[in-house]
């Protein structure tokens, strides 16, 4: 693998906002917990919510894709769903009644899995869909964001897995991001990086957020 990128905290969650307010995961990408996280979550903190980042490779990070496509060949699924199951449970005994869940690409599509168990409120993905095979209900209000240049297989196709969740009630809305490719929400890879795109997408996100998980 290239040179890595060192993270505050490896395997530690971040926080941000106060203690109690509505909870808000932010689940990064193939990528890693990069730098470029922290401000997305500092503003959503801005809002009123208590946001955390884990980190699901407990301390490692880049910004090649080659490394980013090993790393993520190695994620445990189960221990990455099961880190957000313990911090929505540490956040509900800290007094946050309703949570969000925002992930991008490999985290997106992390927390469309996770918010079929029914414990968020509300899901945000970027980049990212599931397949029938992994496809359940969604018992919440789903927000999905999409580059306008991307690659899909058949059965992950965003207006194909939009046609499930709309046919099982999910309540869904959508936008595609003109000039736009995967991983253009991500500030630390500057390739991909679209800063006025990004930033109309984190508006609809909090405006969304503020929507569904306001007590």
């Amino acid at each position: 693998m290239a040179e890595l990128v060192p993270i505050p905290s490896p395997g530690v969650p971040l926080y941000f906002g106060e203690e109690g307010s509505p909870l808000v995961i932010v689940v990064h990408d193939w990528y890693g917990r990069l730098p470029g996280l922290d401000s997305y979550a500092k503003a959503l903190a801005k809002v009123g919510f208590r946001v955390v980042v884990p980190d699901l490779y407990a301390g490692v990070a880049t910004v090649d894709a080659a490394d980013a496509e090993q790393l993520r060949q190695q994620l445990d699924v189960a221990g990455s769903l099961a880190i957000l199951d313990d911090v929505i449970q540490s956040a509900r005994e800290q007094g946050s009644k309703k949570i969000g869940v925002v992930g991008f690409s490999m985290g997106g599509w992390l927390a469309l899995l996770h918010a079929q168990g029914g414990a968020v409120d509300a899901v945000v993905a970027y980049y990212a869909t599931l397949s029938a095979a992994q496809h359940g209900v969604i018992p919440c209000p789903v927000q999905l964001h999409f580059a306008e240049t991307d690659e899909w297989g058949a059965d992950d196709y965003p207006e194909v897995f939009i046609s499930r969740l709309k046919d099982h009630g999910t309540p869904v809305s959508d936008y595609s991001y003109v000039g736009t490719v995967h991983t253009f929400a991500n500030a630390s890879i500057p390739e991909k990086f679209d800063a006025p795109e990004s930033a109309l997408a984190f508006a609809r996100t909090a405006t969304f957020l503020e929507d569904h998980l306001s007590d």
